[in-house]
């Protein structure tokens, strides 16, 4: 008699890792948030899985993201700033990042310098640095660059670096000046977003000027540079990993 043995097959399924995009700048004031959550609802808006990660102690991401209405493409939010201030703190945020996550981005706080600054790096695929156009934010972001770049994590394994003005008025002698500015960098200075009332009504409700029904041309044409550059070094990125 032949008796036949059934055997239990599991069924791994496998994700590719998540692209890590981190916003920084030392510098306050220079629209770190706003970058970051317009960032997330592009994404989502584009169907990927997204998490918000907020190293913010002010927790303006957190409080953005609590507004958000159910009916928007979903973000996941997750906050970091309580395991990097408080004791005791036993998971870190990274391992509450689900596997299905495609993108992630990271909001971080003003001051950041040092070992924090290298950490974060070390954690992130791709860096953006948002600045506005003042004498001030020009100086403090040439430092933070030469620092970001004498980082071990940098040092280790550069990363792609891309610079996005913020807050900009076209047809000034600002503006100008920072496109001049930018190119002596030499990084890529790849969008400019205006100083505009649509920003600050989206940040009040949990939207990003993505969501909102009617958007207004500028808008939609000043954010594809910055995603077709992502976009491009997304692919770039994937094919090497």
């Amino acid at each position: 008699m032949i008796t036949g043995q059934h055997s239990n097959t599991v069924r791994t399924v496998s994700h590719e890792p998540p692209v890590r995009i981190l916003v920084a700048n030392a510098k306050g004031g220079c629209g770190k948030t706003t970058l970051a959550t317009n960032l997330a609802c592009q994404f989502a808006r584009a169907g990927d899985n997204t998490v918000l990660i907020d190293h913010d102690p002010q927790g303006s991401a957190s409080d953005w993201l609590k507004q958000r209405s159910k009916r928007l493409p979903v973000i996941t939010g997750l906050s970091a700033v309580k395991e990097r201030h408080g004791a005791g703190s036993t998971m870190s945020w990274r391992m509450r990042i689900q596997p299905s996550t495609e993108r992630v981005v990271i909001d971080t706080p003003a001051g950041l310098h040092g070992h924090e600054l290298s950490d974060l790096v070390g954690q992130a695929d791709i860096i953006l640095i948002p600045v506005i156009p003042s004498a001030i934010d020009m100086r403090a972001v040439t430092e933070f660059i030469q620092e970001l770049m004498r980082t071990q994590a940098y040092r280790q394994k550069p990363r792609p670096v891309a610079v996005i003005a913020n807050r900009v008025r076209r047809n000034t002698l600002s503006f100008g000046a920072l496109q001049s500015f930018l190119d002596k960098l030499h990084i890529p200075f790849i969008a400019s977003l205006r100083d505009t009332q649509f920003y600050v009504r989206a940040g009040e409700h949990g939207f990003g000027v993505v969501d909102f029904d009617r958007q207004h041309d500028k808008e939609i044409e000043e954010w594809q540079p910055l995603m077709h550059w992502l976009s491009t070094t997304i692919s770039e990125i994937r094919s090497v990993r």
